[in-house]
C-alpha cells in the first residue's frame, strides 16, 4: 500500500503563510493557511481514501488538527527532527519500515490533484526510486520514494531555488531513477494569489 504524508504546520497567525502577511494580515494568512490545508488533505482523500496521514508540527494538539481528524478520518502523526529534510527523511522511513511506499506533499500546491497523487503512487508501486513533483520555484511540492536515501535530505538549501536541482543532482549521484510530474505553481508570494481566488472568499472550505 502506498501512503499520503500531507506535511502541516499548525495555522497560528503571525507563524504561517509569513511572506503574505502584508497583504493579508496575521489572521488572514492564517485563514488561507487552514483553507490549504483543508483543500490538500480533499485531494489526498481522493486519491486514497484509507491511506491519508497529517503528518503536524509542531505536535498533534493543536484544535486545527485534532479537527481534521475528526472531520476527515486521517491518522494525526508528529514531526520529527532538528530541520525540514530530517522530518520528512524520518516520515518517509517510517512508512517503509511498515512495508509501504510513501508520497509525501505540502499544503502550500492548490494546483496539485488526485490525478498527480495517484500517478506518483503508480510509479511508486512500479517500483520507482524517487518522484518527484516540481514546483515552479524551484523546489518541489511532492516526494515519492521508494528508497528513502538520508542524503536526499541532508543540508539541502530548503525554500530556495535550488531544491529541486540539487535533489535530481544527488539522485544520480546515489544512482536513482526518478520519474517526474508536471511543474506547478506553489502558493506562497502575494503575486501567486491572483492564481486561486477561489481560496480568498469567505465559505468555509
Amino acid at each position: 500500500m502506498t501512503r499520503i504524508q500531507v506535511f502541516a504546520r499548525a495555522p497560528r497567525a503571525g507563524e504561517t503563510k509569513t511572506r503574505l502577511i502584508p497583504v493579508l494580515g496575521p489572521e488572514g494568512a492564517a485563514r488561507l493557511h487552514e483553507r490549504l490545508i483543508h483543500r490538500t488533505l480533499q485531494t489526498a482523500q481522493a486519491a486514497s481514501p484509507d491511506g491519508v496521514e497529517l503528518w503536524c508540527t509542531p505536535d498533534t494538539g493543536h484544535p486545527f488538527f485534532t479537527g481534521c481528524a475528526a472531520r476527515y478520518g486521517v491518522r494525526l502523526r508528529a514531526q520529527t527532527g532538528d530541520d525540514l529534510g530530517e522530518r520528512m527523511h524520518h516520515a518517509l522511513e517510517d512508512a517503509r519500515r511498515r512495508g509501504a511506499h510513501a508520497v509525501l506533499v505540502g499544503t502550500d500546491c492548490p494546483a496539485l490533484t488526485a490525478g498527480h497523487l495517484r500517478q506518483a503512487m503508480a510509479w511508486l508501486e512500479e517500483g520507482a526510486d524517487l518522484v518527484l513533483g516540481p514546483a515552479e520555484d524551484g523546489g518541489y511540492v511532492l516526494i515519492g520514494a521508494g528508497r528513502a536515501e538520508p542524503e536526499l535530505f541532508r543540508a539541502i538549501p530548503w525554500g530556495t531555488a535550488q531544491v529541486l536541482q540539487e535533489t535530481r543532482t544527488r539522485a544520480r549521484r546515489l544512482g536513482l531513477g526518478v520519474r517526474s510530474l508536471p511543474v506547478l505553481p506553489d502558493l506562497d508570494r502575494p503575486e501567486d494569489l491572483d492564481r486561486f481566488p477561489e481560496l480568498l472568499g469567505d465559505a468555509d472550505p
